[in-house]
């Protein structure tokens, strides 16, 4: 990683055609896309895959450039950053610089640089499971305040760059100030706040305020408090000018209390007046059993010669038998909102039919403790790969027959995405985006209650359609045929924008 002249670098920016100029008839916006992680360089969960793939498919019909936190894996790596802008600092979140780096496709990341924030040996949120709960780190709240603070002040052409974005759009708790200190200096700069997953809020002691620059004013039930707590994700809730999330089911199952982690009643507002909406994330073309340099073998739908290689590769990979019956897969965080408990009792009667089933990815230590004693419990019929690997990952979805999803909610997934174009069939909780991307019977199945008997009746359904070879084949080509591709977004994103660039008075020029 080197650093070039920030004048420099200013005059290179002014000659590069921006990504999304001239492509369409689609009117065309200047989108800051703010991020605490993405997948190029730095991912826990899905909204690292949404961020790397979302802003890529956006930069046809727009000029989109994405605001990261300049992690250590950011400074390691081998695209070069240029020094471009600077940041001054406000109440305790220091002063910071801003450096630019270019794809090789030509996507602008703009990192926001503050080594004694940002570059430590961990994840992105902490050194705990995934980043989250107690794991996370100490001064999270400066973190991103710090991250939510320079997408404001980017918005406000106060960061010394060239460019300055019409409208900005910020991705769960960590960007959920952005659009309260863009309210809070009485600017109108539009934004779009998009919730990957409620559960997670951002929540800190009231004191913590005045060392974020939180004006005393906004500490109330209409702001930014919660049950006498500061929330990022309330922040970004009531200061933005419309809220996504990212499934159409999803949107109408957190205005319930149920699903609403306490903000029910704030979401119900907000979708009585039009500004809550569903727009379901996708996958990108990588993700094609065809082409898939990943995998030990490609194949298609009408050859399965392949897929049988992966699930060889698969089965020798975790030390199972070799076996002429299905293989299960689970491909997730480990934790208590993926349902692998019900997994976990599930599993007994899965092995005695006649079943495998393998696990990777990482989460509680508590469940991971179980993973392994169910594995060593059934030697040759359940593995179990405690961390994540991407190579290994996609083989598993490629090699499996049915992949285990029993989530008690689910924003939107996008492991039964990968499944389903892989053939392997999705077994999942009837909620959020799993209900909306599966069809029950077709290219999945689908259990109405979270608990034991339900999942049963659709592992046992799952089964049986195994053994009638002619129906399974027909459901997995349905499966794979499906197609959930980012493409889909464009144009209710698109929209979007200008809906809410107009109310703000931004003029919106079309493209081409």
């Amino acid at each position: 990683m080197t650093l070039e002249d920030p004048e420099i670098a200013r005059r290179g920016d002014a000659h590069r055609k921006p990504p999304g100029t001239g492509t369409s008839n689609h009117p065309s916006q200047r989108i800051l896309f703010v991020t605490p992680e993405i997948a190029d360089f730095v991912k826990v969960g899905g909204l690292g895959d949404v961020s790397s793939a979302l802003p890529r498919a956006l930069a046809a019909h727009h000029d989109i450039r994405i605001l990261l936190p300049a992690y250590r894996e950011v400074r390691n790596s081998p695209v070069n950053i240029r020094r471009v802008g600077h940041l001054p600092g406000h109440a305790d979140l220091p002063a910071c610089e801003i450096g630019a780096m270019t794809c090789g496709d030509g996507l602008v990341i703009y990192v926001l640089l503050c080594p004694e924030l940002y570059e430590r040996e961990g994840g992105p949120y902490g050194t705990g499971p995934g980043g989250y709960g107690s794991g996370g780190w100490e001064d999270n709240d400066i973190r991103f305040a710090r991250l939510s603070l320079a997408a404001a002040q980017i918005a406000a052409g106060r960061a010394g760059l060239d460019w300055q974005p019409q409208l900005l759009h910020l991705n769960d708790w960590a960007c959920g100030l952005a659009p309260a200190y863009l309210a809070w200096q009485g600017l109108t700069v539009p934004s779009v706040f998009t919730i990957h997953n409620l559960a997670y809020q951002g929540l800190y002691d009231q004191t913590r305020c005045a060392a974020l620059g939180i004006p005393e004013s906004a500490f109330h039930i209409d702001g930014v408090e919660y049950y006498g707590k500061l929330s990022f994700m309330k922040a970004g809730i009531v200061y933005a000018s419309h809220v996504t999330t990212v499934s159409a089911t999803y949107a109408q199952e957190i205005t319930t209390p149920e699903f609403g982690c306490g903000l029910d009643g704030l979401l119900r507002c907000k979708a009585d007046q039009g500004r809550l909406s569903g727009i379901p994330n996708g996958i990108d073309d990588s993700w094609d059993p065809r082409t898939d340099a990943h995998l030990v073998q490609a194949f298609s739908a009408n050859d399965w010669r392949g897929k049988r290689a992966n699930a060889d590769y698969v089965r020798h990979r975790f030390g199972l038998a070799p076996s002429a019956g299905p293989l299960f897969a689970m491909v997730s965080r480990m934790v208590h909102q993926k349902g692998v408990d019900l997994v976990i009792e599930a599993a007994p009667s899965l092995v005695q039919a006649g079943g495998q089933l393998v696990f990777i990815g990482s989460g509680e230590r508590r469940v991971e403790a179980q993973l392994d004693r169910l594995a060593e419990r059934y030697p040759g019929a359940v593995g179990v790969y405690i961390g994540f690997d991407e190579d290994e990952a996609r083989c598993i979805y490629a090699g499996s027959d049915f992949l285990l999803m029993p989530s008690r909610f689910e924003p939107c997934g996008l492991s039964q995405m990968y499944a389903q174009r892989f053939g392997s069939l999705p077994i999942a909780h009837r909620t959020g985006g799993l209900a909306d991307t599966i069809e029950d019977g077709v290219t999945g199945f689908l259990f109405d209650e979270v608990n034991l008997a339900s999942f049963m009746q659709a592992i046992q359904q799952a089964f049986s359609v195994y053994h009638s070879t002619e129906l399974f084949y027909a459901m997995r080509r349905a499966a794979m045929t499906g197609r959930y591709h980012w493409r889909q977004s464009i144009a209710p994103y698109t929209q979007l924008y200008q809906k809410i660039s107009e109310e703000a008075g931004v003029e919106v020029p079309a493209s081409g």
